[in-house]
């Protein structure tokens, strides 16, 4: 039986790229008997760097369970819960945090560019820095044996590792060593519409699962093809071009696509032939998402009111990890 840990941060809506990253694995993941899912809304590390804007995070937990649920993750299959609410994972970061230098922290190839990304330079709030030591409190207060992560992810399940082998040795045997589950190679992350690295909320580039049919057409009619294919019988490439990504990733029919490549090459084929075809393709993806994603926005409370169960069922396995963490630590003096 694996036990998986997964999740991402509430900072905004989900979009396509989660859907191809993480979203569709989750749900493959969870509908597998062997498999033991749980599903983090990771608010605590979206305040690393949103202390100041807590309602950019709290306002879309609801928006990432709605996300959830309507790419078909199923509260009764996997545990969908709130970080927040696991009073144990914060005190979990705490003990690891004194087995972790900061020398260590600092050399995280994660956390430095991460850093750099956001020019945080000196200012790097403290709880940022630190985030990986809170992950891995998060990865083993389930004793999760597998985490799906992309690439450039690697290096926080190595963190993990090393504070398991260090408690472990440390003290008892008591913490599980994760394993790191990559994507195979071009399934791990989507282009923005615009060619512009990885759809992203901060360059509004994505297409997003609660977007509108009306929103999703002009989106991709507005895509990134090939700037140099100025008239229909101008041969036009395809490597680089937004529209054919994007049909090699949704595409059912990779015949078609290939004619259509070999079409576009030659020259002879228009843009608006190809992006309409790319809207009736994401139009089958999208559409029934879309549907569950509207019917459960009626009733938010339902959708709270799961969250408030899974973060129950999440703390009572956190609390017996913790036991055990502090047992084999030798303050559990009350015990």
């Amino acid at each position: 039986m694996n036990t998986i840990l997964t999740g991402d941060r509430p900072t905004g809506k989900l979009h396509l790229g989660h859907y191809v990253g993480s979203l569709k694995t989750r749900k493959e993941m969870q509908d597998d008997p062997n498999n033991n899912l749980f599903v983090m809304i990771a608010d605590i590390q979206a305040l690393t760097d949103n202390a100041k804007t807590p309602e950019k995070v709290s306002s879309n937990v609801l928006e990432v369970a709605l996300d959830y649920l309507a790419v078909g993750l199923d509260p009764k299959k996997s545990t969908l819960f709130i970080q927040s609410q696991i009073p144990e994972l914060s005190e979990l970061t705490m003990y690891y945090l004194n087995l972790v230098s900061v020398g260590r922290v600092r050399r995280n190839p994660t956390v430095k560019s991460e850093i750099e990304q956001k020019s945080f330079g000196e200012g790097v709030p403290t709880g940022f820095f630190i985030y990986p030591v809170s992950q891995a409190a998060d990865i083993t207060a389930f004793k999760a044996n597998l985490v799906p992560v992309g690439e450039d992810q690697k290096p926080m399940v190595e963190q993990t590792q090393e504070i398991v082998h260090s408690f472990n040795s440390t003290y008892q045997k008591v913490l599980v060593e994760p394993k790191g589950v990559i994507p195979d190679k071009g399934l791990g992350r989507l282009p923005g519409i615009d060619g512009n690295g990885k759809m992203s909320k901060s360059l509004n580039n994505g297409i997003y699962l609660a977007d509108s049919k009306d929103i999703v057409d002009k989106k991709i009619m507005s895509m990134y093809t090939d700037p140099n294919h100025i008239h229909v019988q101008d041969p036009g490439k395809v490597e680089g071009n937004m529209v054919f990504t994007y049909l090699d990733v949704f595409a059912q029919d990779k015949a078609y696509v290939q004619e259509l490549k070999e079409q576009y090459q030659k020259g002879g084929l228009g843009d608006v032939k190809i992006k309409r075809y790319l809207i009736d393709v994401l139009d089958e993806v999208l559409t029934p998402i879309r549907a569950r994603r509207q019917e459960l926005a009626q009733d938010p409370q339902y959708v709270m009111d799961l969250l408030k169960d899974g973060s129950l069922a999440a703390e009572k396995i956190a609390a017996q990890t913790l036991d055990e963490v502090k047992t084999a630590m030798g303050i559990n003096y009350f015990h």
